[in-house]
């Protein structure tokens, strides 16, 4: 019936727009027929157990709900859920007649536009990335929170999948080292939790089971009036977005590291945890982006056992163990180390240690926001006073202390310009066995005030610090003793050849990394 109704809907007159043409994408799930302002979206009457679309009322159901979850991050392109009415042979959008099915309504929006054509054309830049994370942010913090007594986000409830990847994967292997490397991975991912189950349980507790995304990778995200926008969230399984928010944050992490794309996957997940604070679920990281690797290589072999093609067998394979090779490395052990930035605001710290993060996996603690997020209703005078400044780098320690047990290098983004700071910071590595190392930052007068006019004129960077404060901090500052000097590696940070040399010096030293 779905099928004529389609043929059927290919018709200029039943449209109150004009109809550029008509064409049709055709998913397991769904019809899409695109008329060119706009898309009209109907559900295949399909039950495959993680979804169940066999009944008109669950279509509808699931419609509405695809609207409801995608107006929250792309209002402008999720517009209404219309009844069809009439017969298959004249059918008509919104009338009063019987109601033969429902369709969503959107506003159509170019494929070239999809982050992963972007990528594809070399075009993917770090703005993207950034702007998408504070999209991705801001959805969690306005997500609904799942309650207590619902059976999804417990321990117990995030194993279940992870177990039954492996469980669905194994019949479908035949290959001895296959089989072996699944085992471990099992093995792994069993430890794993439990080592996790009290924190995985606890994040329920604290409120970070939330009504998230559920699919996040670049296809899903679009350009569309020059913004990034996130769309397709996933509406027809409670299961796959009543999630952990790191959870879905490991998803986009996952992709673009399966992507080649390291470095950015490194960006994404600072911006994203320096807007939410969630530091916490770093802990959780590695083991939710080994499911999401699991699952896409869960997914890849599901077309083997129908295909007899030697050729297309060997790809299916070859893709799929490019996946359980990315789950396999989130196992591995990571080599660590803690690193303060030294010098005054606006000298270029941020950029330093940002190239620490894409080049180590570095996680970036930035003073600015630390100190805003500790004290969120703080005047200025009372942000920038003694007390204050102590408390932020206090909070800044105790943060690096746990991101270094959860597994992580950490850089810290501050002045450090006293020596009990850095002996604070030195503290630290050491309690935690780790290298520390120091990034004395350097750059001409005139470059400052440059780049401080600049940004202050963008009006974006969490510091407020004025030409005023940067040069009471030259006079204030105390300089590294001969011991720290033995620790530090000076960047001029206005010569891009000085960054690169010193993130070459620091991979001679740690060669772990």
């Amino acid at each position: 019936m779905t099928q004529s109704l389609i043929e059927a809907l290919q018709n200029p007159a039943l449209y109150p727009h004009p109809v550029e043409g008509f064409e049709v994408i055709e998913t397991h799930i769904s019809w899409v027929l695109l008329t060119g302002p706009y898309a009209y979206k109907l559900k295949k009457p399909v039950n495959f157990g993680f979804l169940d679309f066999s009944s008109r009322e669950a279509r509808e159901h699931f419609c509405r709900e695809e609207l409801r979850l995608n107006q929250r991050t792309a209002p402008d392109v999720y517009l209404e859920v219309l009844p069809v009415t009439g017969s298959l042979e004249a059918p008509q959008l919104g009338g009063d007649g019987p109601i033969l099915d429902h369709i969503l309504k959107m506003r159509q929006f170019p494929q070239s536009g999809l982050l992963s054509n972007v990528l594809a054309r070399g075009e993917l830049t770090n703005a993207h990335i950034d702007e998408l994370a504070r999209e991705i942010a801001d959805l969690h913090a306005d997500a609904t929170h799942v309650p207590m007594e619902h059976a999804l986000g417990s321990a117990d409830a995030v194993m279940a999948p992870v177990l039954q990847n492996f469980e669905q994967i194994r019949p479908m292997l035949e290959d001895a080292a296959d089989l072996a490397q699944l085992q471990h991975l099992e093995a792994w991912a069993e430890d794993t939790f439990t080592r996790l189950e009290p924190l995985l349980d606890r994040r329920k507790v604290d409120g970070f089971i939330r009504e998230c995304h559920g699919d996040i990778h670049l296809a899903n995200v679009t350009l569309l009036d020059d913004h990034v926008l996130l769309f397709d969230c996933i509406e027809f399984n409670e299961p796959f977005r009543l999630i952990d928010v790191i959870s879905d944050a490991a998803f986009l992490a996952m992709d673009l590291e399966d992507r080649g794309l390291k470095a950015l996957s490194r960006r994404f997940i600072n911006a994203y945890l320096e807007l939410t604070g969630d530091y916490q679920g770093l802990t959780l990281l590695p083991f939710y982006k080994a499911y999401r690797a699991m699952v896409r290589a869960k997914i890849s072999l599901f077309r083997l056992a129908q295909e007899q093609d030697p050729a297309e067998r060997a790809a299916i394979l070859g893709q799929y163990r490019n996946y359980a090779a990315l789950a396999e490395s989130y196992s591995a052990i990571p080599s660590r180390f803690l690193a303060i930035t030294h010098g005054v605001s606006a000298v270029g710290k941020s950029h330093v240690a940002m190239r620490l993060v894409e080049a180590f996996g570095a996680i970036r603690l930035r003073s600015d926001v630390e100190r805003k997020r500790l004290l969120p209703a703080a005047a200025e005078a009372e942000l920038y006073s003694a007390a204050a400044t102590l408390a932020t780098y206090s909070h800044l320690h105790q943060q690096a202390a746990s991101i270094l047990l959860a597994g992580f290098p950490v850089v810290l983004d501050a002045t450090y310009l006293k020596q009990a700071q850095r002996e604070a910071a030195h503290a630290v590595a050491e309690q935690s066995g780790v290298p520390f190392l120091i990034l004395d930052c350097h750059a001409p007068q005139a470059v400052i005030a440059t780049w401080l006019a600049e940004r202050q004129k963008a009006g974006v960077d969490p510091s407020d610090a004025t030409l005023a404060v940067i040069r009471a901090q030259e006079a204030s500052r105390e300089p590294l003793s001969e011991a720290e000097q033995s620790l530090s590696g000076r960047v001029d940070t206005d010569q891009a050849a000085s960054l690169d040399g010193l993130v070459e010096r620091i991979r001679r030293r740690l060669p772990g990394l």
